[in-house]
């Protein structure tokens, strides 16, 4: 089993701002939203349900069925940040939220304020529905990640006795339900519990779950029979929506709610890993060329559709229907996250950096007070006034009567550390060029890496690596597959790299002294990519990129009707920090062309040889879009 780091220490000038962000702006924020105390924004009343359920308050059950999972992505997030700077007064707080998780907790187990306060007697009758899995696990994974960060075993001790009732309910045995979850969970911190408990039957409750899923006679059918209700589901009457039309093994294309489906193959990925199932890993490997190289846009969004918030069928990619939730880029990064236990290979971790530096922060302002839920690579305010595209704003908002992407960017950003490193044994993987300390034992003997670099503005990046004694181990640096060249230096010397690499990773295997200097450079020009021309919303038309970082043109910077600016093919392109912009970030500009509107006097329709006028357009980060002002936004160009 590959060992995951969280003794890492981040002191990157791009993920510690954020960091700062998350700490010192969103957890307060999302605390007073989680009590009601935010002006003007849709109200949680996530807390008080605990009260109500805890017998310390008198009241109705409100918000979603799921409302309690707020509140436990918040406390994940609170314990990723204890990992590194243990705040006496935060720990208070969770320490008492915590508490009330305790109280509010059955005799038998069971947590759930929905079907505690509003349906008592009515639990798991409704599984295709009503999220009480999916909330289960989100606790399940907030009481591991804040065992792992302070060593206190109350939290967790309150999710092992939900999970261990949990156990009783479902299965094949005589009295139990052959069911699972509408929404997938459950399944992937089941098998977090397994890693720090060692207790097998976490990890088989969760192959149970995975592995039931779409088996006929179909489970949802039975318990839908079982409530008397008779009208067709939803979506299409089909439970692809769930990820539950086959069984999971004859999956072989991403399809129904885009959060669910990732959720599910995060499970999928690490319990293959977790026992050498084979045929499990294919269909992981399967389902991963299919979202990523047909049914992702280029900013690592996923889920086409606001039907349903999800995957509709191969390259269709429009850029001003999108959904592209918060939550389905994040979901992308935690699979990529476990598809590298599974396989080491480097498309994974490109991925994970495609999503991380785009598709997932573009979902919440630099300051951290208002959010995206759905994330659109094209926008013109007026027109988000229509019905089908009223999902998409122009404007983030301050909370959300749905509030599932603000926590789990949250606890995302706060974890970033997870995500940089990780371990085989005797290799040190480095997945994210991200300025960071790690202080783990390799073969024995204790090591520290530190990782010096200003990516992703700049391509240089300097390891320092520091073992107790010399000893000898591999470095797995990854080469991302955006970099054409790359350039090595140990203790100053030029190495050849292309024989060291193997699917993206840079194997160096020496006896490491202290001190040992390793520097990568990875030139960062700007790049135009063009979409496959099967993605029709996207031909003739080309995105800018530069390193990691895909880029798009706001009104503020380039005036009104974005789409009649064209980008000649020779045109030179220059690229510039500026500090004062957006906290800082690399600037794209050049020389473009604008159609000019008067040669239709008047008219809308023409047979006119439009005359065109240069202009100077300026691009920006995607990710740092609409923190000026409300207006248009594109990230694909049309060419000339």
């Amino acid at each position: 089993m590959e060992k995951l780091e969280t003794n890492v220490k981040i002191n990157d000038q791009f993920w510690k701002r954020y960091m700062d962000v998350v700490r010192n702006e969103v957890i307060p924020y999302q605390w007073e939203a989680l009590n009601d105390r935010v002006p003007d924004a849709e109200p949680s009343h996530a807390i008080e349900n605990f009260r109500i359920a805890a017998g310390e308050s008198d009241g109705e059950f409100y918000g979603m069925v799921f409302q309690d999972s707020d509140v436990a992505k918040w406390l994940e997030a609170v314990a990723y940040l204890l990992e590194t700077n243990r705040d006496p007064e935060l720990e208070r707080i969770a320490d008492e939220v915590i508490e009330l998780l305790g109280r509010a907790q059955q005799s038998d187990g069971y947590l759930n304020t929905y079907y505690t306060v509003k349906e008592p007697g009515k639990r798991w009758t409704n599984l295709r529905d009503n999220h009480e899995l999916y909330c289960a696990g989100h606790l399940i994974e907030a009481a591991v990640a804040y065992f792992k960060a302070t060593g206190k075993r109350r939290f967790l001790d309150i999710m092992c006795k939900y999970a261990d009732y949990i156990d009783t309910v479902f299965g094949k045995g005589e009295h139990q339900i052959p069911g699972y979850d509408g929404h997938q969970e459950i399944e992937l911190a089941l098998l977090k519990l397994y890693e720090v408990t060692g207790n097998e039957k976490y990890l088989k409750l969760s192959q149970y779950f995975i592995d039931e899923r779409g088996k006929q006679p179909h489970y949802f059918d039975t318990e839908k029979k079982a409530r008397g209700e008779t009208q067709p589901f939803w979506f299409n009457n089909d439970y692809r929506y769930h990820q539950a039309h086959v069984p999971i093994r004859e999956q072989k294309q991403a399809v129904g709610h885009a959060v669910r489906a990732l959720y599910m193959y995060t499970a999928m990925a690490d319990l293959a890993a977790k026992t050498g199932d084979e045929s499990l890993k294919e269909v992981c490997q399967t389902l991963w060329e299919n979202v990523t190289k047909r049914q992702m846009y280029i900013t690592g969004g996923v889920g086409s559709s606001v039907f349903g918030e999800s995957f509709t069928f191969d390259f269709d990619l429009p850029n001003d229907t999108v959904y592209a939730e918060t939550c389905a880029s994040i979901a992308l990064v935690f699979w990529a996250r476990r598809m590298l236990e599974l396989e080491m290979d480097g498309k994974y971790a490109d991925v994970m950096e495609r999503a991380l530096y785009n598709g997932t922060i573009s979902g919440m302002d630099l300051d951290g007070k208002k959010f995206f839920y759905v994330n659109p690579l094209e926008v013109w305010p007026k027109a988000c006034e229509r019905h089908d595209k009223r999902h998409v704003k122009p404007v983030r908002q301050k909370w959300f009567s749905c509030a599932c992407c603000p926590p789990n960017l949250a606890r995302l950003i706060a974890s970033i550390g997870h995500y940089i490193y990780s371990q085989k044994p005797n290799t040190l993987f480095v997945h994210l060029y991200v300025g960071s300390e790690i202080h783990t034992e390799i073969d024995g003997r204790m090591v520290e890496v530190s990782q010096t670099t200003n990516y992703p503005w700049d391509g240089a990046v300097q390891l320092t690596i520091s073992p107790e004694s010399d000893c000898e181990f591999t470095l797995g640096l990854r080469v991302p597959g955006w970099c054409r060249r790359v350039e090595l230096k140990i203790n100053g010397e030029k190495v050849d790299m292309v024989p060291l690499v193997e699917k993206g990773y840079a194997y160096i295997k020496r006896i490491w002294r202290k001190g040992d200097q390793v520097e990568l450079f990875f030139p960062m020009p700007i790049e135009r990519i063009k979409a496959h021309p099967q993605v029709r919303a996207n031909v003739g038309k080309v995105a800018l990129q530069r390193g990691p970082i895909v880029y798009c043109l706001e009104e503020i910077d380039n005036g009104s009707n974005l789409p009649n600016i064209f980008l000649p093919r020779d045109v030179e392109l220059q690229a510039y920090f500026d500090p004062e912009l957006l906290g800082g970030v690399v600037v794209i500009t050049g020389s473009a062309e604008r159609v000019d509107e008067s040669a239709w006097d008047g008219e809308l329709y023409k047979p006119v040889e439009a005359p065109t006028y240069a202009v100077t357009f300026k691009a920006i980060p995607y990710y740092a879009w609409c923190n000026r002002e409300s207006g248009e936004m594109i990230v694909w160009m049309n060419e000339k």
